[in-house]
């Protein structure tokens, strides 16, 4: 759609300047990420605590540890219900706006969150299944706050800066993993202080004092506060102009409220008829002919990369402790009480997240509407799939203890290029390219796509790297075997998420209405509707 045919509440939304407001969104919107990230990446923190807490037996050579089934189930069980919240509340966006379902999604995290660190039974089973029950609706509002988050920033923005306008909301993830792993430090380091106890070698009854049940708790409750403090602020945020002008087809109510939070020249006397809001070439139905024909491969593209991406990226986040571990950088559990693994733990992911993850978001949040979406994302997973080779094909050479720390900062890298790559482009693109009235489910749809992907890294990567290779347990090398065909796996994942980038379309530069073929003031617009490829 050409400029001249844009409408103009739009068409002035598209060109004005950043302004204050525009950063206030980020914080408004990010803050839900800034959550996410931290419920979710903050159980990782504790599993091994649970373990020792809930699953030890009395005489063990060794700290309890979670059963597989339930570790995969303790960290698997939110991503599922972020993958129904993903769907719901992407859908619910597109139906009744993206305001009025803003504010649920924070809601439900905030109790949720809340809840987790309540968890009661009367025995092990009893806590981890009331842990599981409410960590899955957790992830219901935390998926919710996917599709919302990117839509509404993605509306609000002008072309030219809207690229780094959502990928700083989705980098507020790195802050929280930051924030889960800082928070668990400084408590683990104060229990530590105030409940001394031995290492599990010297008095396996005694390296775990009660007060450790509080611990898990505590860091688990803490991620609801952010959520809790911008609540008020998400919901005085006005409905965008381009769902209420597009979709509810209101252009001078549209106007009025964007009016309120932005300095542009709007032309609120604008009228359009009903008849060309509803041309039935341009009211398509979600996989309907029409869509398929227009909006099919992309949809594709944004679903299989970010399915592809997140199956490497949850595998490493998750289970970095034990890969970590395998390598000897955390030390064994049974030369460490139960509170000092926790702060041996939240220090890895603490370097990690301060020296590899967050610099890779904001270096999208930078180069993004320079570089663009397609070479931002080829190029991450091109360097994922490089060092994941790099590190698996030589593993035994890693795990000598001499050559640990480069092990660690490879490892690193890849977290670098995952998010100065598709971590972040495969969550913007999907709030660009799709027309206003299934934006919001067409994101979640993508969104969902990379959550089933989530559970695969969660559930299937687990047994992957917990294999071992007997003979070389036994002479007091770590279990590597497991871990190994891992990496050699995520490696090849991350070559096939290369490929299927291809399919989706370049955005950088252009206006929404422009990439999803909307055009209410030009009838003839339908048969220019086709994607924007890649200029």
């Amino acid at each position: 759609m050409s400029g001249n045919n844009q409408l103009g509440v739009l068409k002035a939304l598209d060109v004005a300047k950043t302004q204050l407001y525009h950063f206030t969104a980020i914080i408004i919107a990010g803050m839900g990420f800034f959550t996410d990230a931290y419920d979710l990446f903050s159980i990782a923190l504790v599993t091994k605590l649970l373990g020792r807490i809930y699953y030890h037996k009395a005489g063990a050579e060794k700290p309890g540890t979670l059963p597989p089934e339930v570790a995969a189930a303790v960290n698997g069980v939110a991503l599922c219900g972020t993958l129904m919240g993903q769907l719901f509340f992407g859908w619910l966006g597109d139906k009744l706006g993206r305001k009025k379902v803003y504010g649920i999604t924070l809601i439900m995290m905030v109790v949720c969150s809340v809840a987790s660190g309540l968890s009661f039974g009367n025995n092990s089973k009893g806590v981890m299944t009331t842990l599981c029950f409410f960590r899955f609706w957790l992830g219901v509002g935390i998926g919710g706050d996917y599709p919302l988050s990117a839509t509404i920033m993605s509306e609000y923005a002008n072309k030219k800066t809207r690229g780094g306008f959502i990928a700083a909301v989705f980098a507020m993830q790195g802050f929280g993993i930051l924030a889960g792993g800082i928070v668990a430090l400084v408590l683990s380091s104060i229990f530590d202080y105030q409940f001394p106890s031995p290492i599990y070698s010297v008095d396996p009854y005694a390296s775990t004092v009660p007060q450790a049940d509080y611990l898990w708790r505590i860091i688990l409750m803490i991620g609801a506060l952010p959520a809790a403090m911008t609540y008020y602020w998400r919901m005085k945020m006005p409905e965008t102009a381009r769902y209420t002008a597009l979709v509810s087809r209101n252009i001078k109510l549209a106007a009025q409220d964007m009016s309120k939070v932005l300095q542009v020249d709007l032309k609120a006397d604008e009228e359009i008829s009903e008849n060309k809001v509803t041309d039935p070439k341009l009211n398509y139905g979600l996989f309907s002919k029409e869509f398929l024909k227009r909006h099919g491969l992309p949809l594709l593209g944004t679903t299989s990369t970010w399915f592809l991406l997140d199956i490497a990226f949850y595998s490493q986040n998750l289970f970095e402790k034990d890969i970590f571990s395998a390598i000897g950088w955390i030390p064994k559990a049974a030369t460490m009480n139960a509170i000092h693994e926790v702060y041996k733990i939240a220090r890895a992911q603490t370097l990690i997240s301060l020296f590899s993850t967050i610099p890779g978001y904001w270096f999208t949040v930078l180069f993004i509407d320079i570089m663009g979406r397609f070479a931002i994302q080829i190029m991450g997973f091109f360097f994922m799939t490089v060092f994941m080779f790099a590190l698996a094909l030589p593993y035994d050479h890693w795990i000598k203890p001499d050559n640990r720390i480069g092990f660690v900062i490879i490892f690193s890298l890849t977290f670098f290029f995952a998010n100065f790559g598709p971590n972040v482009t495969t969550f913007v693109v999907p709030a660009e390219i799709f027309p206003a009235r299934l934006r919001s489910t067409c994101h979640g749809i993508s969104a969902a796509a990379g959550k089933a992907g989530a559970i695969v890294g969660a559930f299937g990567f687990l047994y992957a790297a917990q294999s071992k290779d007997k003979n070389k347990t036994d002479a007091g090398y770590p279990p590597g075997i497991g871990v190994k065909n891992s990496l050699i796996m995520l490696g090849v994942i991350n070559f096939v998420g290369m490929l299927m980038t291809f399919l989706v379309p370049e955005s950088k530069g252009k206006s929404l209405e422009e990439l999803s073929g909307e055009n209410v003031n030009d009838e003839t617009a339908s048969s220019k509707a086709s994607l924007s490829r890649r200029n």
